[in-house]
Formats: C-alpha cells, structure tokens, sequence
C-alpha cells in the first residue's frame, strides 16, 4: 500500500505526525509513504524508516508573490512531482484550506477530518473520505486515529512510538554529560526571562552539567551569547541544520525548554525533559512522549492564549505569569528527572 501525507507545518505539527506512521507500518507490513512538507522541514520524514520520498513544498515562501510563483518553474516542477505516482489514499493530516487544496493535486482517494474535527471546516469538502475525530485529543492521538480510521486498522491504545532512526543524524561531538536549553520561541508570551535561564544554567553547573544553547536567529544569538556571558560552562552553539540538533538533543541527559518546535523533537527522541507553559497550555499540544514534565505557570490569566502579555498589574518579568515559574522550580522539575 501506497500512501501520501499532507502535513506541511509546523515543526511540532510535523513531528507530532511520526507516530501515525509507526502505527501503520505495524498495523499493515509493507506500506510506504510520500510526505509533502514544507522545505524547512523537510529533514524530518527523513528521520522515520516508513517514509520512501519527501515532497517539499514552499507555501510560505510562494504566498508572498502568489501569482509570481503561480507560473514559477518551481511551481510547476512541484505538481508534476505530485502526480507522477498514483496512491491507494492521500490523507490530509492539517485540516486546512491550502493542505486539502493540495490533495486534489495528487492522484489517489482523498482523506480527512470532517467538517466538525477540521481545523478549517471547509476543508473537508475536499475529501472523498471523511472521519469524525475528537478535538479534545491531543494532537499526535487525533492523528494517529484518523490514520487507523483512513487506513482500516483499529485505533491503537498503546503510547504513541516516533518510530524515529537516529542513525540519520549528523553526530556532533560534546563535552559530557550535558544539557540542552531550548530558549527560542515565536511568540513575546512564551519567552521565559533571560534572567531565568541564567541562573538555571548556574544551579546546572553547580551540580556538574555542561549546558548547550542552540539558536536559530540573530535575536536568539545574542540573547544565547548573553546567558553564556553570564553563566560559566554555559556554550553556544553553531548555527545547525535540523539533522545536526536532533543529534544534539539525542545525546543530552535532558532538555529544559519552552513551548517550542525543538521541545517536540526532544520528546520524540524520548529524551527526559522539562518544558515551560505560560501563555500556553500543553492539554492538547503540549510534549509527548517518555520523560517529560510540563511545568505550568499559576497565574491569574493563564493560559491566555495570546502572543502579547496583556496583564497590566506590577510583575517582576515579562510575561507576568511566569513570576510563578522561577529557575529554582525549573532545577527541581529538571532533578528529578536526571535522577530517575
């Protein structure tokens, strides 16, 4: 059986898709996949054994001149990748407008949440097939289900398994035993202060671990290259490819992080981790996986859901909730899991 994924973005929502495979390939010896995703993503259905061909697409990039990239070479080169095989199901694993837009471009039974599971309700007009999945699940069971529910196999019970190959991974060599803070985010809201980090890395070092801060901009550079000014032992990393971080991560005793995409490739790797909620919530996004503890701000407004702190009382950082977070709850959260 031959099967195409359309699930483009985000970095989370993507490797959020990895177990869904791993329940197929069980469920039903022999499948293959394609996966269509978007190109700074790429790396990731690489990491999962089921997968035979990645399918980049560039949506972010095209919706900025979209009747320019319409008539592209690009444009064109990509549709012709799409129907060059015919497939037993495509299954749209975004729910939205431009994912299901993208499964009437490829040649096989179309397949999705139906109009009440669906991110964007429209979009299951698009569908041949179409599958009541629950909202209230998290996002890597409602992806593993409507996967059972497509593909004719029962829903399964058992924790989720990222069926990831970590013989892919560019190895990097690292002074041990280590951890990694994951500090960059997209949103104001999710940021934890700087102030914080440093004095988790202190306690860190204190207790004998060496501490890596990956970036993946200028902002996250500087603000990485001024937690490592200010805490000794503490290195910044260089500019990684995906291949090469998952690496990095793999080899980490654990992961202090925020609500971010790379806190979702630790937990994938079921590396031990501690992961940092304000504005958000981990109920039905949050890690998954072995090893992770969400540690979840107490604050009057919290979770607001917004990318900017609204809150307009005294507080001492920005943003207000996670006063209730401090690094010392951070170490004892990240203690406990490097004592198991």
């Amino acid at each position: 059986m031959n099967v195409l994924i359309v699930k483009m973005s985000s970095l989370g929502d993507v490797v959020h898709t990895l177990p869904a495979l791993t329940d197929a390939q069980r469920a039903l010896p022999g499948i293959r996949f394609d996966w269509v995703v978007e190109e700074a993503f790429a790396e990731i259905p690489t990491w999962h054994p089921a997968v035979d061909r990645v399918i980049p697409v560039s949506l972010r990039r095209w919706r900025k001149h979209p009747w320019r990239s319409l008539g592209s070479d690009e444009w064109r080169a990509f549709r012709k990748t799409l129907g060059e095989r015919t497939y037993d199901y495509i299954i749209d694993a975004q729910g939205l407008i431009k994912s299901a837009l993208i499964t009437r471009l490829g040649h096989g039974i179309r397949c999705g949440f139906d109009r009440d599971s669906a991110r964007e309700s429209v979009a299951a007009l698009l569908y041949q097939q179409r599958y009541e999945v629950a909202r209230n699940m998290h996002a890597v069971e409602r992806i593993r289900r409507l996967f059972a529910l497509a593909l004719g196999y029962p829903p399964p019970t058992q924790v989720g398994d990222y069926g990831i190959d970590k013989s892919r991974f560019t190895a990097a060599p690292m002074e041990r035993p280590y951890l990694v803070f994951l500090h960059g985010t997209t949103w104001p809201t999710k940021h934890w202060p700087e102030s914080y980090w440093t004095a988790l890395a202190c306690l860190c070092r204190d207790a004998g671990y060496n501490i890596y801060l990956p970036w993946g901009n200028d902002a996250e550079r500087l603000r990485a290259e001024r937690i490592a000014n200010s805490a000794p032992g503490t290195q910044v990393l260089p500019r990684m490819e995906l291949n090469q971080l998952a690496g990095v991560l793999a080899g980490a005793r654990a992961v202090a992080g925020v609500d971010t995409g790379l806190a979702h490739i630790a937990a994938a790797l079921a590396v031990p981790s501690v992961t940092l909620y304000g504005a958000t919530s981990p109920q039905r996004t949050g890690t998954y996986g072995q090893g992770q503890i969400h540690l979840c701000a107490d604050f009057s407004c919290s979770p607001c859901l917004n990318r900017r702190c609204t809150y307009t009382g005294d507080a001492p950082v920005q943003s207000a909730c996670y006063q209730t977070l401090s690094p010392e709850r951070a170490w004892e959260a990240l203690h406990e899991i490097l004592g198991r």
